[in-house]
């Protein structure tokens, strides 16, 4: 017994089979994550070792090289990347792309405490090994600003408060800041009355080890009470440390006040963030591999509306960047062209059939069909994407072909005068061995993407599977349930609608053209071999004249001028140049919504001082006259004009690779 005949013999087993596969597709649909293109980017570890104090060619030499020499033994690392820059080495191993990350970074920890042994005893504290999702850039830039508050206590608050609002989103990994400055006490000494009174900066350390430190002061018993005793030994303010004590003798104390002073300042002095000219900091969402991102976006649209309300008077936020609508546009667009597209099926089949009851039909295909490619998505891990998404466009057209392949024939055996029940259960058979080879071949053709390697391999092999799988649900569906749906909505008395009576006439000529040129065609079939050379001739000759890459850059109205100085470039110096470039930017592109600019970027501590760069997001492309490109090529020709740095502006790619996040920083 043949399928199809199963199916009319028990159609109540086609139609819950059908339910199920609808069932499976909606619950695997709500499990799934939503991004604009799959995760194609390798695992990416770092390690950081902080060594304060110490400068760049020491900390190649006695951290960044022994560390390097030990990871070059892991298997499957693609690249080594390091940076050693003051206080501060960081390395970013990339590994290959079917790489486990939780098996790398386990591998990674085990050379890095090997080489542990071989780095200087008085480092700040041991590596630290991070893991990363190499395609986990920033979806959400909440910009902070203060008008009363400096920036000391604004890092603080946007540390303490915000921070911890934002990073308890489901699917989020991390909320980092940008332009961070934690307070901190500074003590400045004067050397000249250091070495007058015969002292060095290690007497200044011993002694605030010694003193500034709480010791645990045990219990007061009484006859009836018992107290807790607290030794209140940490120095808090600028008084106590000025007060600190160096060296006592029996007629002098040397307190710290006397060679030095204290300030209470910022922990790192080397770093900021602007915000359209306006000092503040910047919080950036990171997602964890495979979330949601448009509901993350959602989660922080609601927290950020109940922040606002909490907010002092004083504190400004506002959403700086967000990423996820452009994920939003690009999938209500597919989802629009997937509107059309079964549209346009429907009105195609009428056009043929030219009956509403039968055209109908073989359209159930594509909603089980379609559904049903969710759950292959979910058990593959899959997430919906552009990519994805346009797989399934692309199968709204595969999938109804079998389901036209055996209405079509059981209509022809009906109109033949055959029961409808006879003609169902022959016109299913005739045609079962057709449906089954056409659907496997065009699995067949998506399925190799499955074997592809590398980048492409990766960025394609869902769109592959997402069509092979919708095809071969389409070719279960046709010939279960189509057959039995040819029976159960086909009316004994259902007459030829007006349409059918109107067009006969033209598709009876249609078929008579189409034989009569068949067979023209046949006595000189010689010119086939002809027309088969000159269209492989036009496709390789044109295919040569076009250019090739590979996704065309997208007008999402933001552009990045990265600015880099020479070595030995200061501090003040760098921030005075980002500051002339961020105010070029406010005063020639009118297009610009907000503009913020970051000197010395970086999440812990301070990247190199010589390097910053300035975001500019422009409004949306439909309310402006310059489109993105046009107003690159205009920074980009009045950015010669600064002579004090080398500084460029780029464009973010459509289609990214590496750790490349939205804002390179350099750590």
């Amino acid at each position: 017994m043949s399928l199809p005949e199963l199916s009319l013999n028990r159609p109540v087993f086609a139609m819950v089979m059908s339910i199920v596969i609808v069932l499976f597709g909606i619950i695997g649909f709500t499990f799934l994550g939503v991004r604009e293109y799959p995760a194609i980017d390798p695992p990416v570890i770092s390690v950081r070792t902080n060594y304060t104090g110490a400068n760049p060619e020491i900390i190649e030499s006695q951290i960044t090289e022994p560390i390097e020499k030990s990871l070059n033994s892991i298997e499957g690392i693609r690249t080594i990347s390091s940076n050693s820059s003051l206080g501060a080495s960081t390395i970013t191993v990339e590994f290959n792309l079917d790489a486990n990350l939780e098996q790398a970074a386990n591998d990674v920890r085990d050379k890095v405490s090997q080489a542990q042994r071989q780095l200087p005893q008085d480092i700040d504290a041991p590596p630290v090994v991070t893991k990363a999702d190499a395609n986990s850039e920033p979806i959400i830039f909440m910009n902070v600003q203060s008008t009363t508050r400096s920036a000391t206590q604004l890092s603080d608050y946007a540390e303490n408060v915000l921070q911890e609002r934002l990073q308890t989103i489901p699917g989020v990994s991390q909320a980092n800041i940008y332009g961070l400055k934690r307070q901190a006490m500074r003590l400045w000494i004067d050397p000249i009355k250091l070495s007058a009174y015969r002292l060095t900066s290690q007497d200044i350390q011993n002694a605030l080890t010694s003193q500034n430190v709480e010791l645990p002061g045990g219990k007061v018993y009484g006859n009836t009470t018992e107290l807790t005793v607290k030794a209140v030994g940490r120095l808090t303010t600028e008084d106590d440390f000025n007060n600190l004590i160096l060296r006592q003798t029996s007629n002098q104390i040397i307190r710290f006040k006397d060679v030095g002073y204290a300030v209470l300042g910022a922990e790192n002095e080397e770093t900021s963030s602007k915000q359209n000219g306006t000092v503040g900091v910047i919080l950036a969402l990171i997602p964890q591999p495979g979330a949601n991102y448009v509901s993350i976006a959602d989660e922080f649209n609601k927290r950020f509306e109940q922040l606002k309300k909490d907010l002092p008077p004083d504190i400004i936020v506002f959403v700086g960047t967000d990423r996820s609508i452009f994920i939003r546009r690009a999938i209500e667009e597919v989802g629009e062209t997937l509107l059309i597209s079964f549209v346009l099926v429907v009105l195609v089949i009428y056009f043929f059939f030219r009956d509403w009851l039968i055209a109908f039909r073989p359209l159930i295909d594509i909603p089980v069909s379609l559904i049903g490619a969710f759950f292959i998505m979910y058990l593959a891990d899959f997430s919906i994407n552009v990519l994805t998404l346009l797989g399934i466009v692309l199968a709204t057209g595969l999938v109804v072909d079998d389901g036209i392949v055996v209405t079509e024939n059981i209509f022809k055996k009906i109109e033949q005068g055959m029961e409808t029940e006879q003609a169902a259960k022959e016109g299913s058979n005739e045609i079962f061995f057709a449906v089954i080879s056409t659907s496997i071949t065009l699995a067949i053709v998506f399925l190799p993407i499955i074997f592809l390697e590398g980048f492409v391999g990766r960025l394609f092999r869902e769109f592959g599977i997402v069509v092979a799988g919708a095809v071969l649900i389409s070719a279960f569906v046709s010939l279960t349930l189509t057959p039995v749906l040819s029976v159960k909505l086909t009316s004994k008395n259902h007459g030829r609608s007006w349409f059918y009576q109107k067009t006969e006439r033209f598709f009876v000529w249609l078929d008579d053209s189409y034989r009569e040129s068949l067979n023209s065609f046949m006595r000189k079939r010689g010119w086939a071999f002809a027309m088969i050379g000159v269209c492989l001739l036009l496709i390789f000759g044109l295919g040569s004249l076009l250019k090739s890459e590979l996704a065309p850059l997208e007008d999402r109205g933001r552009t990045r001028i990265a600015i880099t100085s020479p070595e030995g470039t200061s501090f003040e110096a760098q921030s005075a140049i980002t500051d002339r470039v961020l105010q070029f930017v406010l005063d020639s592109i009118p297009e610009n919504k907000l503009a913020f600019s970051v000197v010395a970027p970086g999440f812990s501590g301070s990247g190199a001082v010589n390097s910053s760069f300035v975001m500019v997001n422009m409004v949306d492309a439909a309310d402006r006259k310059r489109s993105q490109q046009d107003i690159v090529d205009y920074l980009t020709k009045n950015l010669r004009k600064f002579s004090d740095a080398r500084m460029f502006a780029t464009q973010d790619q459509t289609i990214q690779v590496g750790r490349g996040v939205v804002c390179p920083f350099s750590l």
